[in-house]
């Protein structure tokens, strides 16, 4: 009797150590347990430490609570402006809701993996390139508004979205590298006139300050001399400015004559009298200007008769004076 009570003991004991190794459940710190009882989801969440199910009759899910980090696989896209660009990115997120996400969904991990994908893509076709490679920031924002709208009803948190990288064609890296350098090389040209022009206003306010004080420029002759000695060179190039060549230029010049009288006093300006000649007076009598008509050619044997030179004047009281002759006229 004794035997069998021990041999029923045994049994008792074994069968309850079997009961309770498979009923028996350790929940870690980071997971949480969701019990579901034939089938219903049972209300209390078990936390961390050692819980027990019904065997055959309650099942328990444990659900991580860690953050999750997934990268998204790289998507090919074509952005606002027509340009070809391959985008990968990597999301965080984490459950905060361990029944909604056995319960609401079959796979979270899955179902997080897809929308990241599906927004990326729609994400790429709203954004210009420009926006893609310098103003990330707002389409991280953008990308995990996308993503945690859906998600919160899984009982999943969107922590951040970040995309990684964006590859473009090779044909597209080197337009960009000569936009690139053409912006450059203009801003270098706008800084070099604006140098220019300003270093212009200030040398116009030298020149005028020099032109007050011509000896400023001869010192600022010797500066430059004294400048460019300073080097030890064996050879030195002295400027000469140009104003001195034309102040030695005018002192070569020689002093302008003055202009001869061009009207002599009154004693030396009057006629001096007529001179007393012997004999009458006799008037010259001009002839009878008429009109110029053409004359006829004379014929080739014919010759006109030329007058004949007037005969020399003597000199005053010497003799009487000659008669004035009219000049003979053409034979015709």
């Amino acid at each position: 009797m004794v035997q069998e009570l021990l041999i029923a003991a045994v049994a008792a004991v074994s069968a309850g150590a079997v009961y309770t190794a498979a009923a028996a459940r350790v929940v870690k710190q980071y997971e949480r347990g969701v019990v579901l009882r034939l089938g219903r989801l049972r209300d209390d969440v078990r936390g961390p430490g050692f819980t027990m199910v019904l065997p055959g009759v309650e099942r328990l899910r444990k659900v991580n609570m860690q953050i999750v980090t997934m990268p998204v696989p790289a998507q090919d896209g074509i952005t606002r402006d027509n340009v070809t660009v391959r985008v990968d990115a990597v999301i965080y997120f984490k459950v905060v809701d361990a029944a909604s996400a056995v319960v609401e969904v079959e796979d979270y991990r899955f179902a997080v993996s897809q929308m990241a994908q599906t927004s990326l893509r729609s994400i790429i076709g709203k954004s210009d390139l420009d926006d893609l490679l310098s103003n990330r920031e707002k389409l991280n924002q953008g990308l995990e508004l996308m993503i945690d709208s859906p998600a919160v009803g899984w009982g999943v948190q969107i922590d951040r979205v970040e995309i990684k990288d964006v590859s473009l064609p090779e044909t597209m890296k080197r337009s960009m590298a000569r936009q690139a350098e053409a912006d450059r090389e203009r801003r270098a040209r706008v800084i070099n006139a604006d140098a220019e022009l300003q270093a212009s206003k200030k040398l116009a306010e030298a020149a005028s300050e020099m032109s007050a004080q011509p000896a400023a420029l001869q010192l600022r002759l010797l500066q430059t001399v004294v400048a460019v000695a300073a080097e030890k060179n064996s050879t030195l190039v002295l400027p000469f400015p140009v104003e001195l060549l034309r102040f030695l230029e005018r002192a070569q010049q020689p002093a302008p004559q003055q202009p001869a009288q061009a009207v002599q006093t009154a004693e030396t300006a009057q006629p001096e009298p007529p001179s007393v000649t012997q004999g009458p007076p006799r008037t010259q009598v001009d002839p009878p200007v008429s009109p110029p008509t053409p004359e006829p050619e004379p014929p080739a044997d014919r010759r006109s008769e030329r007058p004949a030179p007037e005969p020399p004047r003597p000199p005053n009281g010497a003799g009487p004076a000659p008669r004035e002759s009219t000049p003979p006229l053409a034979r015709h």
